[in-house]
């Protein structure tokens, strides 16, 4: 058992377009992480094999793509994603975004950029 906070993390880490990640779990078989995104930023599409996600969204509005098809996921909402589904996050507000993320398992090594169609 540990307690963890913000300030106190296994790792933090940037991404995309100046994101920001804070790594709280990192073990094989759980990730959990909180993520921020600043406004009119997005992910690239990618998919996992293996790992399912749970993206939980304590600040803003998150627009989620996921095999083609777009949800609009707001504060205090969170959004599922099985294996194999093509996905991304954005922000396409004017304010930041902010969630929480949890692999399962962890998508260390099973992360794979979607093909151009």
């Amino acid at each position: 058992m540990q307690k963890i906070n913000k300030e106190d993390v296994l790792q933090h880490y940037t991404w995309g377009n100046n994101c920001d990640g804070w790594v709280f779990v990192d073990t094989n078989d759980l990730s959990v992480k909180q993520e921020r995104m600043p406004q009119q930023t997005a992910e690239i599409l990618h998919y996992h094999e293996k790992a399912q996600q749970f993206f939980f969204i304590l600040k803003g509005i998150a627009t989620f793509e996921a095999d083609g098809k777009f949800f609009t996921v707001d504060a205090n909402e969170g959004f599922h994603i099985n294996p194999g589904v093509k996905h991304r996050i954005a922000n396409n507000s004017n304010e930041e975004l902010e969630f929480i993320l949890s692999s399962q398992p962890s998508t260390n090594k099973d992360r794979f950029n979607a093909p151009f169609p």
